[in-house]
């Protein structure tokens, strides 16, 4: 297995599909699907919405994944 391809894994990304977009952690990359915990809904025109549980996406699904980056305290 590559190093690259877990570099995101347990960061928070943004997974933009078609019509929507999630806001988590990465939690785990297994085969072809993307696991996300502590995940939020964000669709255009309506405040994120919280999500309790795991998010399973198909990586198919995927548009584009965001890494965020870590900014710290001051």
């Amino acid at each position: 297995m590559f190093a690259w391809r877990r570099t995101a894994v347990r960061k928070r990304v943004v997974v933009n599909l078609a019509d929507k977009a999630f806001d988590g952690v990465l939690w785990a990359k297994r085969g072809p699907l993307l696991v996300l915990r502590d995940a939020s809904l964000l669709e255009a025109g309506r405040e994120p919405q919280r999500i309790d549980g795991e998010i399973v996406i198909e990586r198919s699904r995927v548009e584009f994944m965001q890494v965020l980056a870590v900014t710290g305290g001051g």
